[in-house]
Protein backbone atom coordinates (compact mmCIF):
# COMPACT_ATOMS: atom_id res chain seq x y z
CA UNK A 1 0.00 0.00 0.00
CA UNK A 2 1.29 3.13 -0.78
CA UNK A 3 3.11 5.27 2.47
CA UNK A 4 2.02 8.53 1.56
CA UNK A 5 -1.82 7.53 1.20
CA UNK A 6 -1.15 5.58 4.50
CA UNK A 7 0.54 8.56 6.21
CA UNK A 8 -2.49 10.87 5.09
CA UNK A 9 -4.99 8.68 6.58
CA UNK A 10 -3.01 8.66 10.16
CA UNK A 11 -3.35 12.52 9.92
CA UNK A 12 -7.46 12.51 8.83
CA UNK A 13 -7.50 9.72 12.32
CA UNK A 14 -5.64 12.30 14.32
CA UNK A 15 -8.31 14.25 13.92
CA UNK A 16 -11.00 12.39 15.58
CA UNK A 17 -13.38 13.02 13.07
CA UNK A 18 -16.67 11.74 12.84
CA UNK A 19 -16.39 8.27 10.36
CA UNK A 20 -18.83 6.71 8.68
CA UNK A 21 -18.16 3.03 6.59
CA UNK A 22 -20.25 1.89 4.25
CA UNK A 23 -20.70 -1.30 1.92
CA UNK A 24 -22.06 -1.82 -1.37
CA UNK A 25 -26.42 -2.33 -1.83
CA UNK A 26 -26.99 -5.97 -0.92
CA UNK A 27 -24.05 -6.31 1.18
CA UNK A 28 -22.11 -9.68 1.57
CA UNK A 29 -19.81 -11.52 3.29
CA UNK A 30 -16.79 -9.31 2.17
CA UNK A 31 -18.77 -5.96 2.45
CA UNK A 32 -19.90 -6.77 6.15
CA UNK A 33 -16.57 -8.74 7.51
CA UNK A 34 -14.82 -6.00 6.22
CA UNK A 35 -16.64 -2.89 7.39
CA UNK A 36 -17.32 -4.19 10.79
CA UNK A 37 -13.20 -5.46 11.37
CA UNK A 38 -12.23 -1.39 10.36
CA UNK A 39 -15.26 -0.73 12.58
CA UNK A 40 -13.69 -2.71 15.76
CA UNK A 41 -10.24 -1.37 14.58
CA UNK A 42 -10.97 2.31 14.48
CA UNK A 43 -12.63 2.00 18.01
CA UNK A 44 -9.57 0.91 19.32
CA UNK A 45 -8.38 4.44 17.61
CA UNK A 46 -11.17 5.70 19.95
CA UNK A 47 -12.43 7.11 16.67
CA UNK A 48 -16.47 8.03 16.51
CA UNK A 49 -17.50 5.67 13.67
CA UNK A 50 -20.67 4.00 12.49
CA UNK A 51 -21.27 1.77 9.71
CA UNK A 52 -24.09 2.70 7.58
CA UNK A 53 -25.41 0.32 5.04
CA UNK A 54 -27.67 0.79 2.16
CA UNK A 55 -29.96 -1.97 2.81
CA UNK A 56 -30.20 -5.02 5.07
CA UNK A 57 -27.49 -8.17 5.04
CA UNK A 58 -28.16 -11.80 5.23
CA UNK A 59 -28.95 -13.35 8.80
CA UNK A 60 -26.02 -15.70 8.29
CA UNK A 61 -23.94 -12.75 8.93
CA UNK A 62 -25.52 -11.12 11.86
CA UNK A 63 -23.48 -13.39 14.11
CA UNK A 64 -20.50 -11.14 13.40
CA UNK A 65 -19.67 -8.59 16.29
CA UNK A 66 -21.40 -5.59 16.90
CA UNK A 67 -23.52 -6.62 13.49
CA UNK A 68 -26.19 -5.40 15.33
CA UNK A 69 -25.00 -2.24 15.56
CA UNK A 70 -24.41 -1.20 11.93
CA UNK A 71 -27.27 1.58 10.32
CA UNK A 72 -29.39 0.36 8.19
CA UNK A 73 -30.74 3.24 5.76
CA UNK A 74 -34.18 1.56 4.45
CA UNK A 75 -34.65 0.92 8.26
CA UNK A 76 -33.83 4.12 10.03
CA UNK A 77 -33.35 6.81 6.67
CA UNK A 78 -33.14 10.05 8.93
CA UNK A 79 -30.97 8.11 11.36
CA UNK A 80 -28.28 7.15 8.23
CA UNK A 81 -28.64 10.34 6.70
CA UNK A 82 -27.37 12.60 9.66
CA UNK A 83 -24.64 10.14 10.27
CA UNK A 84 -23.37 10.82 6.96
CA UNK A 85 -23.97 14.49 6.65
CA UNK A 86 -22.21 15.07 9.84
CA UNK A 87 -19.32 12.71 8.95
CA UNK A 88 -15.80 14.55 7.87
CA UNK A 89 -14.31 11.34 7.02
CA UNK A 90 -16.05 8.09 4.95
CA UNK A 91 -14.53 5.34 4.33
CA UNK A 92 -16.22 2.84 1.39
CA UNK A 93 -15.45 -0.85 1.44
CA UNK A 94 -15.91 -3.81 -1.30
CA UNK A 95 -17.36 -1.18 -4.14
CA UNK A 96 -15.00 1.52 -5.97
CA UNK A 97 -18.50 3.63 -7.77
CA UNK A 98 -20.63 5.69 -5.30
CA UNK A 99 -23.68 3.70 -7.43
CA UNK A 100 -23.02 1.06 -6.30
CA UNK A 101 -24.12 2.75 -2.83
CA UNK A 102 -27.61 2.79 -4.56
CA UNK A 103 -29.91 4.92 -2.27
CA UNK A 104 -27.11 6.44 -0.26
CA UNK A 105 -24.76 7.36 -3.56
CA UNK A 106 -26.62 10.91 -3.76
CA UNK A 107 -26.31 11.57 0.14
CA UNK A 108 -22.77 10.52 -0.72
CA UNK A 109 -22.17 12.25 -3.94
CA UNK A 110 -23.52 15.90 -2.28
CA UNK A 111 -20.77 15.43 0.53
CA UNK A 112 -18.04 17.34 2.24
CA UNK A 113 -16.44 14.68 3.83
CA UNK A 114 -12.78 13.40 2.64
CA UNK A 115 -13.32 9.38 0.82
CA UNK A 116 -11.16 6.69 1.59
CA UNK A 117 -11.74 3.58 -0.85
CA UNK A 118 -10.69 0.11 0.02
CA UNK A 119 -11.42 -2.60 -2.56
CA UNK A 120 -10.66 -4.89 -4.82
CA UNK A 121 -12.86 -4.35 -7.77
CA UNK A 122 -11.37 -3.65 -11.52
CA UNK A 123 -11.69 -0.28 -13.02
CA UNK A 124 -12.34 2.30 -9.85
CA UNK A 125 -14.13 5.65 -10.38
CA UNK A 126 -11.93 8.89 -8.67
CA UNK A 127 -14.44 9.72 -6.14
CA UNK A 128 -11.99 9.36 -3.09
CA UNK A 129 -9.09 11.33 -2.00
CA UNK A 130 -7.20 8.24 -0.55
CA UNK A 131 -7.70 4.77 -2.37
CA UNK A 132 -6.12 1.37 -1.65
CA UNK A 133 -7.50 -0.30 -4.89
CA UNK A 134 -5.93 -3.95 -5.92
CA UNK A 135 -7.74 -5.77 -8.49
CA UNK A 136 -5.56 -9.07 -7.30
CA UNK A 137 -6.41 -9.38 -4.23
CA UNK A 138 -8.79 -12.15 -2.91
CA UNK A 139 -10.99 -10.01 -0.99
CA UNK A 140 -11.80 -6.36 0.54
CA UNK A 141 -11.01 -8.21 4.06
CA UNK A 142 -7.41 -9.41 2.57
CA UNK A 143 -6.97 -5.60 2.26
CA UNK A 144 -7.84 -4.25 5.21
CA UNK A 145 -5.72 -6.57 6.84
CA UNK A 146 -2.87 -5.05 4.93
CA UNK A 147 -4.49 -1.77 5.78
CA UNK A 148 -4.26 -2.48 9.70
CA UNK A 149 -0.82 -3.50 9.18
CA UNK A 150 0.55 -0.63 6.95
CA UNK A 151 -0.86 1.59 9.71
CA UNK A 152 1.19 -0.17 12.32
CA UNK A 153 -1.16 -1.51 14.13
CA UNK A 154 -1.09 -5.40 13.45
CA UNK A 155 -1.16 -5.85 17.37
CA UNK A 156 -3.97 -4.23 17.27
CA UNK A 157 -5.48 -7.52 15.58
CA UNK A 158 -7.53 -9.30 18.08
CA UNK A 159 -9.87 -12.05 18.06
CA UNK A 160 -13.39 -10.16 17.03
CA UNK A 161 -11.39 -8.05 14.09
CA UNK A 162 -9.83 -11.39 12.92
CA UNK A 163 -13.40 -13.10 12.82
CA UNK A 164 -14.95 -10.24 10.70
CA UNK A 165 -11.35 -10.88 8.46
CA UNK A 166 -11.63 -14.46 8.19
CA UNK A 167 -15.04 -14.65 7.15
CA UNK A 168 -14.97 -12.02 4.68
CA UNK A 169 -11.87 -13.86 3.22
CA UNK A 170 -13.38 -17.17 3.00
CA UNK A 171 -17.09 -16.09 1.88
CA UNK A 172 -15.14 -14.17 -1.16
CA UNK A 173 -12.66 -17.03 -2.24
CA UNK A 174 -15.48 -19.59 -2.30
CA UNK A 175 -14.32 -20.98 0.77
CA UNK A 176 -10.29 -20.41 -0.49
CA UNK A 177 -11.06 -22.51 -3.84
CA UNK A 178 -11.12 -19.50 -6.55
CA UNK A 179 -8.37 -18.56 -8.75
CA UNK A 180 -7.78 -15.26 -7.01
CA UNK A 181 -6.53 -17.71 -3.32
CA UNK A 182 -2.91 -17.59 -3.53
CA UNK A 183 -0.33 -18.41 -0.91
CA UNK A 184 -0.57 -15.07 0.54
CA UNK A 185 -4.29 -15.58 1.06
CA UNK A 186 -3.53 -18.70 3.36
CA UNK A 187 -0.80 -17.01 5.37
CA UNK A 188 -3.19 -13.97 6.46
CA UNK A 189 -6.30 -16.55 7.52
CA UNK A 190 -3.51 -18.27 9.27
CA UNK A 191 -2.26 -15.33 10.79
CA UNK A 192 -5.96 -14.56 11.90
CA UNK A 193 -6.50 -18.03 13.07
CA UNK A 194 -3.34 -17.41 15.43
CA UNK A 195 -5.11 -14.02 16.68
CA UNK A 196 -8.78 -16.06 17.40
CA UNK A 197 -10.66 -16.55 14.53
CA UNK A 198 -12.53 -19.63 14.71
CA UNK A 199 -12.10 -21.07 11.40
CA UNK A 200 -14.42 -24.46 12.28
CA UNK A 201 -17.43 -22.17 13.84
CA UNK A 202 -17.19 -19.47 11.65
CA UNK A 203 -17.50 -21.94 8.54
CA UNK A 204 -20.78 -23.37 10.20
CA UNK A 205 -22.14 -20.20 11.19
CA UNK A 206 -22.02 -18.87 7.38
CA UNK A 207 -22.78 -22.21 5.54
CA UNK A 208 -24.54 -24.65 7.79
CA UNK A 209 -27.26 -22.55 8.84
CA UNK A 210 -29.88 -22.81 5.97
CA UNK A 211 -33.54 -22.53 6.50
CA UNK A 212 -35.96 -24.95 5.29
CA UNK A 213 -37.53 -22.09 3.06
CA UNK A 214 -33.74 -21.55 1.34
CA UNK A 215 -33.44 -25.56 0.49
CA UNK A 216 -36.43 -25.51 -0.70
CA UNK A 217 -35.78 -22.34 -3.05
CA UNK A 218 -32.47 -23.94 -3.88
CA UNK A 219 -34.48 -27.12 -5.36
CA UNK A 220 -36.74 -24.85 -7.19
CA UNK A 221 -33.29 -22.82 -8.79
CA UNK A 222 -31.85 -26.19 -9.99
CA UNK A 223 -34.98 -27.50 -11.44
CA UNK A 224 -35.00 -24.54 -13.34
CA UNK A 225 -31.59 -24.67 -14.11
CA UNK A 226 -31.06 -24.54 -17.91
CA UNK A 227 -28.01 -26.37 -19.95
CA UNK A 228 -27.17 -24.36 -23.25
CA UNK A 229 -24.68 -27.29 -24.68
CA UNK A 230 -23.73 -25.14 -27.95
CA UNK A 231 -22.38 -22.67 -25.52
CA UNK A 232 -21.20 -24.87 -22.25
CA UNK A 233 -23.55 -22.64 -20.57
CA UNK A 234 -25.61 -22.89 -17.19
CA UNK A 235 -28.55 -20.50 -16.12
CA UNK A 236 -30.62 -20.71 -13.25
CA UNK A 237 -34.17 -18.26 -13.10
CA UNK A 238 -35.99 -17.32 -10.08
CA UNK A 239 -39.61 -15.24 -10.82
CA UNK A 240 -41.09 -13.22 -7.95
CA UNK A 241 -43.88 -15.76 -7.38
CA UNK A 242 -41.25 -18.20 -6.67
CA UNK A 243 -39.55 -16.57 -4.37
CA UNK A 244 -42.60 -15.52 -2.03
CA UNK A 245 -43.71 -18.64 -2.64
CA UNK A 246 -40.54 -19.94 -0.26
CA UNK A 247 -40.30 -16.54 1.95
CA UNK A 248 -37.07 -15.51 0.82
CA UNK A 249 -35.22 -13.61 3.10
CA UNK A 250 -31.85 -11.13 2.08
CA UNK A 251 -28.93 -13.35 1.41
CA UNK A 252 -31.29 -16.73 0.34
CA UNK A 253 -30.05 -17.14 -3.04
CA UNK A 254 -26.61 -16.55 -2.16
CA UNK A 255 -24.34 -18.78 -4.03
CA UNK A 256 -27.09 -20.65 -6.21
CA UNK A 257 -25.31 -19.79 -9.69
CA UNK A 258 -21.98 -21.32 -8.47
CA UNK A 259 -24.08 -24.91 -9.07
CA UNK A 260 -24.34 -24.08 -13.32
CA UNK A 261 -20.26 -24.33 -12.90
CA UNK A 262 -20.26 -27.49 -10.96
CA UNK A 263 -21.37 -28.97 -14.86
CA UNK A 264 -18.65 -30.73 -16.28
CA UNK A 265 -17.08 -28.32 -18.80
CA UNK A 266 -19.24 -25.59 -17.92
CA UNK A 267 -17.62 -22.20 -18.25
CA UNK A 268 -20.19 -19.70 -17.40
CA UNK A 269 -22.75 -19.83 -15.22
CA UNK A 270 -25.47 -17.01 -14.50
CA UNK A 271 -28.40 -16.40 -12.52
CA UNK A 272 -31.37 -14.33 -13.07
CA UNK A 273 -33.88 -13.38 -10.23
CA UNK A 274 -36.57 -10.76 -10.73
CA UNK A 275 -36.67 -7.77 -8.80
CA UNK A 276 -39.56 -5.26 -8.62
CA UNK A 277 -39.22 -3.30 -11.64
CA UNK A 278 -36.00 -5.09 -13.31
CA UNK A 279 -34.02 -8.96 -12.66
CA UNK A 280 -30.71 -9.23 -11.05
CA UNK A 281 -28.33 -11.00 -12.37
CA UNK A 282 -25.04 -12.71 -11.27
CA UNK A 283 -22.62 -14.03 -13.65
CA UNK A 284 -19.44 -16.77 -12.98
CA UNK A 285 -17.16 -17.90 -14.92
CA UNK A 286 -14.21 -20.28 -15.04
CA UNK A 287 -10.45 -19.54 -16.88
CA UNK A 288 -10.81 -16.51 -19.35
CA UNK A 289 -14.22 -15.93 -20.11
CA UNK A 290 -14.38 -12.64 -18.77
CA UNK A 291 -18.31 -11.70 -17.03
CA UNK A 292 -16.62 -8.14 -15.61
CA UNK A 293 -16.44 -7.44 -19.04
CA UNK A 294 -19.86 -9.33 -20.53
CA UNK A 295 -21.65 -7.22 -17.19
CA UNK A 296 -20.35 -3.94 -17.67
CA UNK A 297 -21.18 -4.07 -21.38
CA UNK A 298 -24.27 -5.22 -21.72
CA UNK A 299 -26.02 -5.21 -18.09
CA UNK A 300 -25.55 -2.03 -15.93
CA UNK A 301 -22.59 -4.08 -13.95
CA UNK A 302 -19.49 -5.33 -13.14
CA UNK A 303 -16.88 -6.90 -10.85
CA UNK A 304 -14.21 -9.41 -11.49
CA UNK A 305 -12.65 -11.41 -14.66
CA UNK A 306 -15.03 -14.48 -12.80
CA UNK A 307 -17.30 -13.24 -10.97
CA UNK A 308 -19.40 -10.29 -12.00
CA UNK A 309 -23.12 -8.73 -11.33
CA UNK A 310 -25.49 -6.96 -13.20
CA UNK A 311 -29.24 -6.29 -14.17
CA UNK A 312 -31.77 -5.84 -16.61
CA UNK A 313 -34.77 -3.82 -16.80
CA UNK A 314 -37.63 -5.68 -17.77
CA UNK A 315 -38.82 -9.30 -17.06
CA UNK A 316 -36.87 -11.92 -16.57
CA UNK A 317 -37.95 -13.79 -20.24
CA UNK A 318 -36.72 -10.48 -21.66
CA UNK A 319 -33.61 -10.78 -19.83
CA UNK A 320 -32.88 -14.55 -20.74
CA UNK A 321 -33.69 -13.82 -24.25
CA UNK A 322 -31.12 -10.94 -24.55
CA UNK A 323 -28.75 -12.78 -22.41
CA UNK A 324 -28.75 -15.34 -25.29
CA UNK A 325 -28.39 -12.98 -27.88
CA UNK A 326 -25.39 -11.41 -26.64
CA UNK A 327 -23.56 -14.65 -25.15
CA UNK A 328 -22.33 -16.02 -28.33
CA UNK A 329 -20.07 -12.78 -28.12
CA UNK A 330 -18.21 -13.83 -24.97
CA UNK A 331 -17.99 -17.43 -25.89
CA UNK A 332 -16.32 -16.24 -29.03
CA UNK A 333 -13.90 -13.56 -27.94
CA UNK A 334 -13.36 -14.40 -23.89
CA UNK A 335 -12.66 -10.66 -24.17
Amino acid sequence: MNIHDIESTKLLLKKQSKISIIPHKNPDGDAIGSCLALYHYLKLKNCDVTVVSPNDFPSNLKWLPDAETILIYDNQPEKAREQIKKSQLIFTLDFNSLKRADTLTPLLETSKATFVMIDHHEEPDGYAQIAFSNPKASSTCSMVCSFIDAMGDQNLINKTIATCLYTGMMTDTGNFKYASTTSSTFKKASFLIEKGADNSQINNNVFDTNSYNKLQLLSIALKNMVYLKDYDTAYITLSAEELAQNDAQKGDTEGFVNYGLTIKDTKLAVIFIQEKDYVKMSFRSKNQYDVNVFARKYFKGGGHMNAAGGKYNGSIEEAVAFFKEVLPEIIKKRY
